[in-house]
């Protein structure tokens, strides 16, 4: 882990962020006190497209057009 002081982390923010989104820790400081740390943000997670179409189908089952088709309903807007 890179330890940087606080006014050199000021003047070079954006190669930190950059060496950040590769992945690396960096501990900021101030007379040699650790005050921050900037880290990579934790991935959000992302179902698999079995898991999607799963909920799709749930979804489906749940909520239900009341007999209407699409095409029906995009009619009825439009008068």
């Amino acid at each position: 882990m890179t330890t940087i002081g606080a006014y050199k982390a000021k003047t070079h923010f954006s190669q930190l962020i950059e060496r950040v989104s590769k992945g690396e820790r960096i501990i900021i400081t101030r007379h040699n006190v650790p005050i921050a740390m900037m880290q990579p943000v934790a991935p959000k997670y992302a179902a698999s497209p079995e898991e999607v179409i799963a909920q799709i189908k749930d979804f489906r089952q749940k909520y239900r057009l009341g007999g209407l088709s699409v095409q029906e309903m995009k009619e009825e807007g439009r008068a």
